[in-house]
C-alpha cells in the first residue's frame, strides 16, 4: 500500500478542513465559552495562541489526515465509507481516549464532550473528504 493511491491534495484540504472546524468550533458562539468553563478559565481569556501554536497545530491535522487516509488507502472507498471511518475513529478512539485521560486529570466531562465532539466532527469530514476525493 503505503502513499501509493493516495490523494495528497484531498490529504491537505482533509487537514485544512480540520483546521478550519476548529476556528469555528471553539468559537464564542458554538462552543467557546463551554471550553473555557472545562478547562478552568471562567470569564478569564486563555493565553493567545500565536502563529507556533497554529503551525504545529496545522502540522498534527495534516499527520491525522494522512493517517486516515493511509487507512481508508482502497479503491472501493467511497465519501459513506470515509465518513463512516472517520466517525469509528473519532468516536471509538479519540473521545474514549480523552475520557479515560479526562478521569484522571478530573476534567468536566464538559471537556470531553467539547474536544471529543471536535476531533470527532473533524475526522468525519476528513474522512468524508478523504473518501469522495479519491
Amino acid at each position: 500500500m503505503g502513499f501509493h493511491g493516495l490523494n495528497l491534495w484531498a490529504v491537505l484540504v482533509a487537514a485544512l478542513s480540520a483546521f478550519v472546524l476548529g476556528g469555528l468550533w471553539y468559537a464564542p458562539f458554538l462552543f467557546g465559552r463551554a471550553w473555557k468553563k472545562a478547562n478552568g478559565y471562567g470569564t478569564d481569556e486563555p493565553p493567545p495562541a500565536g502563529p507556533k501554536i497554529f503551525a504545529i497545530s496545522f502540522a498534527l491535522s495534516l499527520v491525522m489526515a494522512l493517517n486516515l487516509a493511509m487507512f481508508l488507502n482502497d479503491p472501493k472507498t467511497n465519501l459513506a465509507w470515509g465518513a463512516t471511518a472517520g466517525f469509528l475513529a473519532g468516536f471509538g478512539w479519540v473521545v474514549m481516549g480523552i475520557g479515560i485521560v479526562a478521569l484522571f486529570e478530573r476534567k468536566r466531562w464538559t471537556y470531553v464532550l467539547v474536544n471529543g465532539g471536535y476531533l470527532t466532527v473533524a475526522l468525519v469530514v476528513m474522512g468524508a473528504i478523504l473518501g469522495a476525493w479519491r
